[in-house]
């Protein structure tokens, strides 16, 4: 797998620039569903700022895990798009803490681990009435990424570690934010959405180190230590036409 985009480290965090990060956002949709809507034509994962990225909706994460209310410091946005061919996310994080992320990064191939330093991840079930079969995709700031199948249909986690889904990640480190992408052809899901059809998933961030940790969610899973991994806590994504 090969990394497109340059990663830029910095380590000047600015409190003032972050919360601007989250200021200059236009309007957020914060429901139980998410519309991903379609772009028109499809790009290149490094192009962070393509145009097409404006037409996306929004939306603003700022709550734990647990359901309470995140540091403004630690608040993130999600904006999806798709195409007939593929499946977009980028993330757009303020930051104003020290990154933890791999001091030699390896984007070549997935970063097993991935999950115990900073990064941003979706959870996806293609079929709806199937939630407990998802995949996980995961995007770190220096650019590292994960990819994983996921089946608790037996009660029990089971995790195709060899999953090869082909997404392409993109990452970029500004002075207070991080911007994390990724882009993942449908053929990994064995399904294109029709328009208007409903997949389901989650948004999550993992943010700093312990003992002050954040584990940040669009759909708050609410068990006892942080978990992303609860299916019945999955939001509605919609597929706009």
């Amino acid at each position: 797998m090969r990394l497109q985009g340059t990663i830029v480290l910095s380590t000047l965090l600015c409190c003032f620039l972050a919360t601007a990060v989250i200021e200059a956002m236009p309007p957020m949709q914060n429901t139980d569903r998410y519309q991903v809507v379609r772009a028109e034509k499809d790009f290149r994962i490094n192009e962070l700022d393509n145009p097409q990225w404006q037409t996306a909706r929004a939306v603003l994460i700022d709550r734990y895990w647990s359901g309470e209310t995140a540091p403004m410091s630690r608040h993130f946005i999600v904006r999806m798009l798709w195409t007939r061919r593929s499946l977009y996310m980028k993330c757009e994080a303020t930051q104003q803490e020290p990154l933890v992320v791999s001091l030699t990064p390896k984007t070549e191939s997935k970063a097993m681990g991935l999950w115990g330093r900073d990064v941003c991840e979706l959870f996806i079930a293609p079929i709806r009435e199937l939630p407990e079969k998802y995949f996980e995709f995961e995007v770190a700031p220096n650019g590292e990424w994960l990819d994983l199948a996921i089946d608790v249909t037996s009660g029990t986690r089971v995790t195709d570690w060899d999953f090869a889904s082909g997404m392409l990640a993109a990452a970029r480190v500004d002075e207070g934010s991080v911007t994390m992408a990724f882009k993942v052809d449908f053929k990994a899901f064995d399904k294109t959405p029709r328009p208007g059809e409903i997949w389901l998933g989650n948004f999550f961030r993992a943010v700093g180190r312990d003992p002050d940790r954040g584990y940040l969610a669009w759909r708050p899973t609410m068990t006892p230590k942080p978990d992303f991994h609860v299916p019945s806590k999955f939001g509605e994504i919609e597929f706009l036409r």
